[in-house]
């Protein structure tokens, strides 16, 4: 049994057909969003996730109206197989899925898509060592290949990154830092074996844009990532008194309530050979009125041009 949960498990099927874009054409919407603890039995100390939280899930992602989902805080197979019943009877069904589970047998990561999946590539073993002991990266890493039209196909990685709660084991922001590690190798070895892809990075990352895991995934230079990094809807200018910061938008996607802070750590970061269908104005971070009722996260939502790039 031990080593069946180190070992972790992958699990994904395709359906034939899928329903048509959301998104204008020639455009792709992509979203992460964290759906907190939606399983459907008590695990742990994590409780069930109540049906008035799992129908407003349901109903934010049709409001989004997505193309593709990036998901974190997925309890089981059973519990992505409930959300998409719930979707698909607002009337946006999601036939192509992938679900990765790591080391923790709870909460998993997974991808929900109006496009058919034409590879995938879980990621559920990977280990580091920190202060002589070994960690495993607890959620593993989620890779596929998504044909979203035509030629064009998107590689994208859906990761959760270890979270900022305190450890007995070792200090939590060196095991996101690590984490962090192994997944920009994972991107630089996609980017490597093909160098024209183009390739997203989506999920909650657990930490905000200057600790060292962000700045280590966004690297720079030549080599540098894209955060895209959307903001609300409210007619903000984007004033920003100096050029090395962001713009002064709203763009937290995360509620603390130990803290009562609101902060920035869901992310989609984009390589540069796909930064340039950014389409910044059609990108966002919904505003939802009970948002809370689904999650302490909300999505973040990012549009892509696909067609003629």
């Amino acid at each position: 049994m031990r080593l069946l949960l180190w070992m972790g498990m992958v699990i994904g099927w395709t359906a034939v057909g899928w329903g048509a874009s959301s998104s204008a054409p020639g455009r792709v919407t992509l979203a992460t969003y964290n759906i907190e603890n939606y399983i459907l039995a008590p695990a742990g100390s994590r409780p069930a996730k109540t049906e008035a939280s799992k129908s407003k899930v349901a109903s934010i992602l049709k409001t989004i109206g997505a193309d593709v989902v990036a998901l974190q805080e997925v309890g089981g197979t059973n519990a992505l197989a409930d959300l998409c019943r719930r979707t698909a009877a607002l009337g946006l069904p999601y036939d192509h899925r992938e679900w990765v589970q790591g080391f923790d047998t709870n909460i998993q990561v997974a991808l929900i898509s109006r496009y058919p999946i034409v590879a995938r590539r879980p990621h559920t073993r990977d280990s580091y060592v920190l202060s002589g002991r070994r960690f495993q990266v607890s959620r593993g890493i989620l890779e596929v290949d998504i044909r979203v039209g035509g030629e064009e196909v998107l590689t994208v990685f859906v990761a959760h990154l270890k979270s900022r709660r305190a450890s007995v084991e070792a200090d939590e922001g060196e095991m996101r830092r690590e984490e962090a590690r192994i997944l920009r190798e994972k991107v630089e070895a996609r980017i490597r074996a093909a160098p024209r892809s183009k390739v997203v990075v989506m999920g909650d990352l657990n930490d905000t844009k200057d600790s060292v895991a962000i700045r280590a995934l966004l690297g720079r230079g030549k080599d540098g990532w894209v955060d895209a990094r959307p903001s609300e809807r409210i007619g903000d200018t984007g004033y920003t008194p100096n050029a090395r910061w962001q713009p002064r938008t709203v763009a937290w996607t995360h509620y603390y309530g130990v803290e009562d802070t609101y902060s920035r750590v869901d992310y989609v970061l984009l390589h540069r050979n796909v930064a340039r269908d950014l389409r910044p104005a059609e990108s966002y971070v919904p505003v939802v009125a009970d948002w809370g009722l689904a999650s302490d996260h909300r999505p973040v939502v990012v549009v892509l041009e696909t067609v003629g790039r």
